[in-house]
């Protein structure tokens, strides 16, 4: 049966979470757009002249903002756009794309991670699908490597009953196994509320860097 919720757990997404909501909006120095700061990286320029992410918003000093996608961070990087936000000589650290990513990775699996000990997680195929007859899903997590008929049967179940499910399939087994303290996960699920929300928008910040399988797994069963 569904885990029990930790109240105080949970309130440790309002005190240590910026993914929250929209937040203030920031122009990205590439687009020009105007956009809220959860759908932006956030980088800061070291002192020896160095543009370098922030995507938890916490660093100190200026702060230039770039919409949070690979294409918009490389043409940041190609135009010198780090320069003229900073008004002086800055250039890109080393690997940047993938830095972002890593971060926005670990940012993911914290908030996962924060969601099991609150217990507010569902872990296994059996036990999500007994979940799914009984509640709906905050957001169902599966592996991208995981089997196709596997996470069908999760999907197609909670389609049936809730119409319009939530799915995250960018992160590994083995990278949820990490957020969860298990070797390998494949298939789990988040409850509603407010860490299942936060996910989501970490989420959608990570998928501008690295793809989103989900987007093509059930498109041809009508998704």
């Amino acid at each position: 049966m569904p885990s029990p919720r930790n109240e105080p757990l949970r309130r440790l997404k309002a005190s240590d979470d910026t993914d929250t909501g929209g937040g203030p909006h920031r122009q990205c120095i590439v687009t020009r757009e105007s956009l809220p700061q959860d759908a932006l990286i956030r980088f800061v320029r070291s002192p020896d002249g160095v543009a370098v992410p922030d995507v938890l918003a916490k660093l100190p000093g200026r702060g230039a903002w770039v919409k949070a996608d690979r294409a918009s961070v490389e043409k940041a990087i190609k135009t010198d756009a780090f320069s003229r936000a900073f008004k002086a000589k800055t250039a890109p650290i080393d690997d940047m794309t993938a830095l972002i990513e890593d971060q926005l990775v670990q940012r993911c699996l914290g908030l996962l991670g924060m969601a099991r000990k609150a217990g507010e997680v569902i872990l296994g195929f059996d036990q999500v699908r007994d979940y799914l007859r009984k509640d709906s899903p905050g957001h169902l997590i599966e592996a991208s490597d995981g089997s196709e008929d596997g996470r069908n049967k999760v999907h197609f179940l909670a389609k049936a009953m809730y119409d319009t499910p939530r799915t995250a399939g960018a992160l590994t087994s083995a990278e949820l196994g990490m957020a969860f303290g298990r070797g390998r996960v494949i298939h789990a699920l988040l409850q509603e509320g407010p860490l299942s929300d936060s996910f989501g928008t970490a989420y959608k910040r990570l998928v501008g860097f690295r793809t989103a399988p989900e987007q093509d797994w059930f498109s041809s069963r009508n998704r």
